[in-house]
């Protein structure tokens, strides 16, 4: 495997909170970084390719159980911000 140098930056990017948990849960399982899970999963996605194979996401399955993720693609561009009560 061929290594690319590439220069990263700081960023705040906001995510739904059980999304978060679920990435970090994926990263976590795969014993690599955030960030690292979040560029292979945007790379792959600009490529049309999937990024995980089916042991992935059956782990992805059980997290969003866990999680009571039950946000789907079709919701991606409905989000708005929950109210402060």
């Amino acid at each position: 495997m061929t290594q690319r140098r590439v220069e990263r930056v700081q960023t705040g990017v906001r995510l739904e909170k059980r999304l978060l948990k679920v990435l970090k849960a994926v990263a976590a399982q795969h014993e690599m970084g955030l960030g690292d899970l979040i560029e292979g999963i945007v790379l792959h996605s600009f490529e049309g390719k999937a990024p995980f194979g089916a042991e992935t996401l059956a782990f992805i399955e059980s997290m969003r159980s866990a999680f009571g993720l039950d946000l789907t693609a079709e919701d991606s561009h409905k989000l708005i911000e929950a109210e402060d009560d």
